[in-house]
């Protein structure tokens, strides 16, 4: 199977961050789903893993179903994919049930054509059929607001793109940055970084900000603040 995909000709395509987020109609466990119609209005974290019943992929749905409330309680919806038959992925469910006592309540996208997969470049051309660890991030508008790729022998971090989502939605909602670590930031701790001036009128802004005690800085382009 590995060389059927090694050898068809394709063009390997990446999504950008910042782009709308195709248009795809997908099977998955819990039906047909249109994206990112389905999820119109909430974030959602599209994820795939390279196959079912394997060992890292397993730790890995755990790990985001151990989280899933946590996804939902910032309008955040999770959703998998493979290049496995929806039959595969509901056994899989199953199994991770009656083993590990977890019931994986999100849908996963059986991709077994391997269509959706090359269109979101999923696919490595030395992978074979297998997806790489690949995670979408996109708002509620449909726009993909960060994207991850992991090797097959390394899992993801769930802690870290729960923080990526909460993250993106401070920083709209404030008009900030986030820092490196936040909310454990090595210099500002839990603040966020405020905008640095894009020229002397917002420098001057800047450093009243700071005289009135509405924001911290370092300096007039490191400034921060609690929100």
């Amino acid at each position: 199977m590995e060389e059927e995909y090694e050898d068809e000709e394709y063009e390997y395509t990446l999504p950008l961050i910042g782009e709308e987020f195709p248009e795809i109609e997908a099977q998955t466990t819990e039906g047909k789903v249109k994206l990112p119609e389905h999820f119109k209005g909430k974030w959602f974290v599209l994820f795939s893993h390279p196959a079912d019943f394997t060992p890292v992929c397993t730790t890995e749905f755990v790990a985001f179903q151990k989280r899933y409330e946590d996804f939902k309680k910032l309008n955040c919806e999770l959703i998998g994919l493979s290049i496995d038959q929806v039959f595969s992925h509901m056994k899989w469910k199953e199994w991770i049930k009656d083993n590990l006592g977890v019931e994986i309540q999100f849908p996963i996208i059986a991709d077994d054509t391997g269509d959706i997969a090359k269109q979101l470049g999923m696919l490595h051309p030395s992978k074979g059929k297998n997806t790489v660890r690949a995670v979408f991030i996109v708002d509620p508008k449909g726009i993909i607001r960060a994207i991850l790729y992991y090797p097959q022998e390394l899992g993801r971090n769930m802690d870290e793109i729960l923080r990526m989502v909460r993250g993106l939605q401070v920083a709209d909602e404030n008009d900030v940055a986030i820092p490196a670590n936040w909310p454990n930031n090595e210099i500002v701790k839990d603040h966020v970084i405020v905008p640095p001036a894009s020229d002397e009128k917002e420098k001057a802004e800047r450093l009243k900000e700071k005289a009135e005690g509405k924001i911290e800085c370092f300096d007039w382009w490191l400034c921060h603040k609690k929100i």
